[in-house]
């Protein structure tokens, strides 16, 4: 890490030669990743087992209406004014929109302590309690498979306009997949809790009933009949339910795709935008979530953003340089997976607040339609909202009732338009915990919601 005298010395450089603003970011990372396959029901053995560290700095330089990002993992002080030098400091009025290069090889490096209060002997324990209690909760289990990450990250941020900020961010998760097996047909279920917290969060949490849970899942799922398709209601599970949300509407309130133009939200703040009574937040700041920091990527404390209340839009995530461009303040949205990424708005916990309705309703109020438990992974174009969602645990709701599992669906439509169909909104709120991939990197999310009825949509799937 380097010292603040030396990222004060960098962004006096960059006041000095022409810059309008100048940012240092400096981490050092150490990190854990352990999966874990079952061998039988009862021997597990441990594979792609990796525990290192990471370091480096990320110089981030504005001017007039450009930007440049330059990255190194060398500390240094000769170095560090050498990349400047070579990249920007001869000719930075030749600078043109944004440009992002560095150097960052042979950075990664063992680390056979402990991290996040654990060692690997420890955390291999872990997972393999996890797979026998999966094994345990059904014999038509055939496998398990965990994964153990965690991460130990500590920054200093700096920049000309007064920042001098650090950061400690602890995170730990646990990937548990469970696959039931009857006959030729296989099933499989996962569910991935995390936090900010260190080794003591599994302690807390019972592991042994996430897998049992994802066991009982998957066997739930065998004998899945075709899915059927065309427009219909569709309910969807509170939770990690709502990365829907997340894919559907929250990446075109990142103020990154709002600077561009490639919002449908683009000048519609004070309009209705979605259903009265549906209220979504973005907050980074919530206690030992797995989608907070303390402060953001630029050094600016998190908080609680409200981008719709009540079906009107309040507002974006917004970084400094996006927003620069539209004339907002940040509001502590800037997130990056690492020095060799410059930061941009992006989400944190992202969440539908709860509502007063009640699962049961939602389900006795549709005559036939699909209820989707889980979300595999989706895509969204934010210029129009299109969005395209592939579900995992999906069943068939037939005269009010959720009676048969059905094979994956496919969830297609516009988030401007199905915000607007959001019918009915549970008093059932809960929060799951993934990854985000764009523009500047991996980071961890928060994405949840209470259970909610969206009227009608299109829903794809296999029925013949």
């Amino acid at each position: 890490m380097i010292k603040e005298t030396t990222a004060e010395k960098i962004l006096d450089y960059i006041l000095s030669h022409g810059g309008d603003f100048g940012e240092v970011f400096c981490e050092q990372k150490l990190y854990t990743q352990m999966n874990m396959i079952s061998q039988g029901r009862e021997h597990f053995r441990p594979e792609a087992v990796s525990s290192g560290c990471e370091a480096g700095t990320g110089i981030r330089i504005f001017q007039g209406g450009a930007s440049i990002y330059l990255y190194t993992n060398a500390e240094d002080e000769a170095s560090l004014f050498g990349l400047l030098k070579e990249k920007w400091g001869k000719t930075p009025a030749a600078m043109d929109g944004n440009l992002q290069c560095g150097k960052a090889c042979g950075n990664e490096s063992g680390y056979a302590g402990e991290i996040c209060g654990a060692s690997l002997t420890g955390k291999a324990s872990l997972l393999c309690r996890i797979n026998r209690a999966g094994f345990a909760a059904s014999e038509r289990i055939s496998r398990m498979r965990t994964r153990y990450i965690d991460m130990d990250q500590s920054v200093l941020i700096a920049n000309t306009e007064g920042v001098m900020a650090h950061d400690r961010r602890v995170k730990t998760r646990l990937h548990i997949t469970a696959t039931a097996q009857d006959g030729n047909e296989t099933q499989s279920s996962y569910t991935g809790p995390g936090a900010m917290r260190d080794f003591g969060f599994y302690q807390e949490l019972n592991p042994e009933r996430y897998a049992g849970k994802a066991a009982e899942d998957a066997v739930r799922m065998l004998h899945a009949v075709p899915c059927p398709t065309g427009r219909m209601p569709v309910v969807i599970a509170n939770g990690f339910g709502g990365l829907f949300f997340h894919e559907a509407c929250g990446h075109s309130l990142e103020a990154s795709a709002a600077a561009d133009g490639a919002s449908e939200f683009s000048g519609k703040i004070g309009q209705q935008v979605a259903a009265p009574g549906l209220t979504l937040i973005d907050d980074g700041s919530m206690p030992d979530a797995w989608g907070s920091l303390h402060i953001d990527d630029e050094g600016i404390p998190t908080r609680k953003n409200v981008l719709i209340e009540n079906g009107i839009l309040r507002g974006f995530m917004t970084d400094r340089w996006n927003g620069k461009r539209l004339g907002l303040a940040p509001t502590g949205s800037a997130r990056r997976q690492s020095y060799r990424f410059a930061p941009t708005s992006r989400m944190t916990n992202t969440y539908i607040m709860a509502g007063t309705d009640k699962l049961s309703d939602m389900i006795a109020s549709i005559d036939r339609g699909i209820y989707v438990k889980s979300i595999n992974a989706g895509s969204v174009n934010p210029p129009i909202g299109e969005f395209n969602f592939n579900t995992s645990e999906t069943f068939l709701i037939e005269h009010g009732e959720i009676t048969k599992p059905v094979h994956s669906a496919t969830l297609i439509g516009t988030g401007g338009d199905i915000l607007k169909r959001v019918e009915m909104i549970g008093d059932d709120y809960d929060i799951g915990q993934g990854f985000c991939y764009a523009g500047s990197g991996a980071i961890y999310i928060g994405a949840g919601q209470p259970s909610v009825k969206i009227s009608e949509m299109t829903v794809g799937g296999d029925e013949a």
